[in-house]
């Protein structure tokens, strides 16, 4: 089943998920169309390889153009104009940059195994539960409550204001007609109801005007009460979703409804404005001893240019952190020399702000709050314009996609501070500002990205990511950039949670509770209970693990590397155990039908996988044999699933043959592998012909000796060797199981 189709089948909640990152960068149109194409081209490379990258740009526009053909013979109109559409925009969108579109796509794919594996797992961890709070629901419904009240209120004030003005051309123009009569006609009686008359519109008009005001200050003081109450929690608790979602956990969505709110709060607030703008002109025409308005609009006024000021201000907001495509899911980690993309957003959309907001991207602006000593500038675009995006929410914003960091020339010499950080503990913050006037304000924004770590080097990647990590997981301070001047320790089960997410965001399945206990394992030793236990920084990330000589997240990394380069596909399948202790596996195999086996990551190698397995001796007794593990270097020789077929193993006069049979718990190893085998198998008989050249093809034969009198010792193999199946065949005829791993030592490419 495509993975397309297995996204199709999620509950309404994740589905809801999958909705949030689907927009014009790449319509969900495309990827339901296309989606066996887009599922079997290679987007993660391409996104590296600019020539690989517009190669699959025009291929999807000729994927497009077919379908087009297709509609229009099906005469759907409907399909045919929106398809017409979207390959116009994705042309202009990414002609000029076709790595963009690649990084894109394989972003989207990566989200949707994410979703796809949190779907799998049966319990939510104690992040994501928070972060699904039904708290946090009602809240937002309160929310919009209030702000649809607060609208509504400030149009009906708009009518009482004009009902006040058509009351006061009332009394203005019926008080300058008495003031034109004669003295004489004064002092009738028609006259005298006339001043009565007027007396009682002025009365009117005095108790329409407080009327008024007070209506004001009470949507003053609910947008105020809203905006520094529900509204900042709100956009807190987003915040602390987004630095979540930037570590790997469930994608935060939510925007378009702030953007709702904030630009319906910004509206009424304007409104209120020139309503007082509007009262201030009638005060000027008509005023009279104890006129409410110039005692009432000057504080008024400047209650609302203040909530209108906070109000710009919190909207203005980093929607995307700072991320090199080229790893994408590791933002937050920016390397010297590599451009990044950052992307910004208003969440006021007011249309007179279209293209009027200059937007400075500078770094390092507050320096004194960094324990750095090292300093870098912006190179590339760092001014850019905000403007109103073309799609359906049509938000207010820019996306920096050319800005590069550079160390500053004055640090040369000076590799960082004397303390005992290292350059990957060390934060760094991106800051944006712009100005801006409207309707008689001018107003100053600034926000900055969530702290940056800064790289020279590709090798401090891993150690940058444990610090975001680290960072995001025990802080929801958005600027602490002096955190690894103390750093917190973080409770047990919220860094196991985080840590399945990068199983799931970056190799696409996450961890189990089994796999998951055995990390606890590793890292705070054998407990009867986990549940209250906190680790600190230093024993995740720099001290060793107990008897090994590497930290616990190096040896995690070197895992994660392990599955995204050789791995992935028997991963996502779930037919790595991966994580599971050696006395654990013993009691898993021990009654299991002979040749049972399971693969699990070495936990004294970095980035190694082996597998055991089991077996009887003659006597009934149970055996575990256990093969060195496979690194990268050796894997890049032959894939790991034509290893698990074509493993032979040599045990005392027998015949070499594959003592794997059945992948834990009894799946038949081809059921589970066939479909991963690269390559034929490898025979053992004499060929019947030669090969080009005169050369017998090699071939990589996985071949490990078991000790006659060491039934449980684990089996050490041989390295992958080049031998022609002829030669394989004569040494099987003519020489010993001993003689043959000796001839062995010599690599044989040629009859």
């Amino acid at each position: 089943m495509s993975q397309w189709s297995q996204v199709q089948q999620l509950d309404i909640k994740f589905l809801e998920q999958v909705d949030h990152f689907y927009d014009d960068t790449f319509p969900m149109e495309v990827r339901h169309l296309l989606a066996q194409w887009i599922e079997g081209q290679d987007w993660d490379a391409a996104s590296n390889n600019e020539t690989m990258a517009t190669i699959l740009l025009q291929n999807l526009l000729i994927q497009l153009d077919e379908q087009l053909d297709r509609v229009s013979q099906e005469k759907n109109f409907l399909l045919r104009h929106n398809l017409k559409r979207i390959k116009q925009l994705l042309q202009g969108k990414y002609h000029g940059n076709p790595m963009h579109m690649a990084v894109v796509v394989s972003n989207f794919l990566r989200e949707e195994r994410r979703i796809l594996a949190a779907a799998s797992m049966p319990v939510q961890g104690p992040f994501e539960k928070s972060l699904q709070s039904s708290v946090v629901s009602e809240r937002q419904r309160t929310v919009e409550h209030k702000v649809t009240a607060i609208k509504n209120s400030a149009q009906m004030t708009e009518q009482d204001v004009k009902y006040l003005e058509d009351l006061q051309d009332e009394f203005d123009f019926r008080y300058k007609t008495l003031q034109t009569r004669e003295q004489g006609d004064k002092n009738n009686f028609l006259m005298k109801q006339e001043v009565y008359k007027l007396q009682e519109m002025l009365n009117a008009l005095d108790h329409k005007r407080k009327e008024a005001l007070s209506k004001m200050a009470q949507i003053v003081n609910e947008s105020d009460a809203l905006i520094s109450g529900m509204l900042n929690e709100e956009l807190l608790d987003w915040k602390r979703r987004q630095q979540i979602a930037c570590i790997g956990g469930p994608l935060h969505g939510g925007l378009d409804q702030f953007q709702n709110w904030f630009t319906l709060l910004a509206e009424s607030l304007f409104q209120e404005r020139r309503q007082l703008d509007k009262l201030d002109e009638l005060s000027n025409k008509v005023t009279y001893e104890g006129d409410p308005i110039p005692l009432q609009r000057p504080h008024l006024q400047e209650r609302v240019d203040f909530l209108i000021y906070n109000l710009f201000r919190s909207s203005f907001i980093v929607e995307k952190q700072p991320c090199m495509p080229t790893h994408p899911q590791r933002p937050l980690v920016l390397k010297t020399g590599i451009q990044f993309t950052v992307k910004l957003r208003l969440l006021v959309k007011l249309p007179e702000l279209n293209y009027q907001l200059r937007v400075k991207a500078t770094i390092d602006k507050n320096a004194s709050f960094t324990v750095s000593n090292r300093r870098f500038v912006l190179l590339g675009t760092h001014i850019k314009v905000m403007n109103m995006e073309e799609s359906a929410n049509g938000s207010l914003s820019l996306e920096y996609r050319h800005l590069q960091p550079k160390e500053s020339k004055s640090n040369a010499g000076n590799k960082g501070n004397e303390g005992s950080h290292m350059v990957t503990e060390e934060l760094h913050s991106i800051t944006f500002e712009t100005c801006f006037s409207l309707y008689g304000l001018t107003i100053d924004l600034e926000t900055s990205s969530l702290p940056v770590v800064m790289i020279s080097n590709v090798s401090q990647l891993p150690n940058a990511w444990a610090s975001i990590i680290w960072y995001n997981l025990s802080t929801n301070d958005t600027q602490n950039l002096n955190f690894f001047s103390n750093p917190s320790a973080a409770p047990l089960s919220q860094l196991l949670e985080i840590l399945s997410w990068q199983f799931s965001s970056y190799v696409g399945r996450g961890l189990n509770s089994d796999q998951l206990n055995m990390l606890a394992e590793k890292l705070m030793g054998v407990q009867v209970s986990y549940s209250d236990c906190q680790v600190s920084w230093g024993r995740f990330c720099k001290e060793h693990v107990p008897g090994k000589s590497f930290p616990f997240w190096a040896w995690l990394e070197a895992i994660l590397d392990l599955i995204k380069k050789h791995l992935l596909p028997l991963w996502i399948e779930g037919y790595i155990m991966g994580f599971v202790s050696k006395d654990k596996e013993r009691v898993l195999l021990k009654d299991k039908m002979p040749g049972t086996f399971l693969l699990r990551f070495s936990e004294s190698n970095l980035g190694g996988i082996t597998f055991t397995w089991v077996d009887h001796s003659e006597n009934g007794e149970v055996r575990f044999h256990s093969v060195e593990p496979y690194n990268k270097g050796r894997l890049n020789a032959l894939p790991f699933p034509d290893i698990l077929r074509d493993y032979k193993v040599i045990e005392a006069e027998s015949v070499p043959e594959n003592p794997l049979k059945y992948l834990y718990p009894d799946i038949p190893k081809d059921k589970a592998f066939g479909k991963h085998y690269n390559s034929q198998p490898n025979e053992v008989s004499r060929p019947t012909e030669k090969g080009g050249k005169g050369y017998v093809p090699a071939v990589f034969i996985p071949i490990s000796t078991i000790p006659p009198d060491e039934s449980t010792c684990p089996c050490s193999p041989l390295d992958l060797l080049p031998m022609s199946p002829s030669v394989y065949a004569v040494l099987r005829e003519h020489l010993s199981p001993t003689e043959i791993e000796t001839a062995m030592s010599s690599p044989y490419a040629a009859e």
